[in-house]
């Protein structure tokens, strides 16, 4: 809904997923952004982005090193086909431990949900298992986590407000 807004690790290594995703039902992959693991959604409203808040992503990213991050696993969910991404859940645990009152996903997959890039989202059963079956066989693929984005959702579509570099300290 345009008004939100989300902090996101982009992974570009992983665009083949998207790729696999987008060659069953291009309906399937979210338009708009990159390949990409969601480290809080939704943040704030944009209304409430503030130099303050900014401050913020850019201190939580100086925490975490740039790093490689391993896609070697499926996650299939109903209406759901993900690649878990592990080496992601300390910076998403930590975005959800600074910001509490901000439940990831609405608070429906608990306060700390798995880190995971989102290959495809709605569609048929049959849609989903084909998109895993052929994600499954592009596995391993390896990404480079190196900046946190913060991004507002317009009506034209995904900004990005800020990109914080992973482990550098803030200006």
């Amino acid at each position: 809904m345009p008004g939100t807004s989300a902090l996101v690790v982009t992974l570009p290594d992983a665009a083949v997923l998207l790729d696999v995703a987008a060659a069953v039902d291009p309906g399937l992959v979210r338009p708009g952004l990159p390949p990409h693991v969601t480290a809080l959604y939704p943040f704030l409203p944009a209304d409430r982005l503030t130099e303050r808040i900014d401050d913020e992503v850019r201190a939580l990213a100086t925490e975490f090193e740039a790093t490689d991050v391993p896609m070697t696993d499926l996650v299939t969910a109903p209406g759901f086909v993900a690649a878990a991404t592990p080496a992601l859940q300390p910076l998403t645990d930590a975005a959800c431990d600074r910001w509490p009152d901000t439940k990831p996903y609405g608070g429906r997959f608990g306060s700390h949900p798995p880190a995971h890039l989102t290959i495809a989202l709605g569609g048929t059963d049959d849609q989903r298992a084909e998109v895993a079956e052929r994600a499954a066989a592009v596995l391993p693929i390896h990404g480079r986590a190196e900046t946190l984005h913060l991004v507002v959702l317009t009506e034209q579509g995904w900004q990005l407000r800020l990109s914080a570099p992973l482990g550098t300290p803030a200006q």
